[in-house]
């Protein structure tokens, strides 16, 4: 392959300023003709050769790595954000039953200082189908080791019964 190169005259390129507008003369323009000859071709400085094998295995590798640690991380931020998620939510119904739970404390500790009064207790005790306690008696228990009955017990079912049948 050739290649065609010019060379001008070194008279030809120095004109005169009326040559520039225009009115040029005809003898002047055919010494201004570029002289035109074939040079042999320079062979190619950027042919690019193929790189051997063992250099295109480490970028590949280096490639595999990075995608292998981008997956690797973002499969772990997904683990991750699943195990918070369900964390959360089990913190959120923990807090619901914590609530619920201080609302039946505040609830009971209201029906201990409402119903605290000794008529209040018997009046829910009757209604709950209890019956009263009858004469007490005490066992006392001396220094030797003996006991003495003071009172006379009565079951509970008998004056009760006594009285509601009249």
């Amino acid at each position: 392959m050739t290649r065609a190169t010019a060379r001008v005259p070194a008279g030809a390129g120095a004109r005169s300023g009326s040559s520039r507008a225009g009115a040029a003369r005809p003898s002047q323009r055919a010494t201004a003709r570029p002289e035109l000859r074939l040079v042999p071709a320079v062979p190619a400085v950027r042919a690019r050769r193929r790189a051997p094998r063992a250099l295109r295995h480490p970028r590949a590798s280096f490639v595999l790595l990075i995608v292998a640690l981008l997956v690797g991380t973002t499969l772990g931020l997904l683990v991750l954000n699943t195990a918070i998620a369900v964390d959360s939510l089990k913190a959120t119904q923990l807090r619901a039953d914590n609530a619920a739970r201080a609302q039946e404390v505040q609830r009971l500790e209201q029906q201990v200082v409402s119903g605290g009064t000794p008529a209040e207790i018997a009046a829910a005790a009757v209604a709950a189908g209890l019956i009263p306690a009858g004469p007490a008696a005490y066992l006392v228990i001396g220094p030797d080791g003996g006991s003495v009955l003071r009172g006379t017990p009565a079951p509970a079912g008998d004056d009760a019964s006594a009285e509601d049948e009249d």
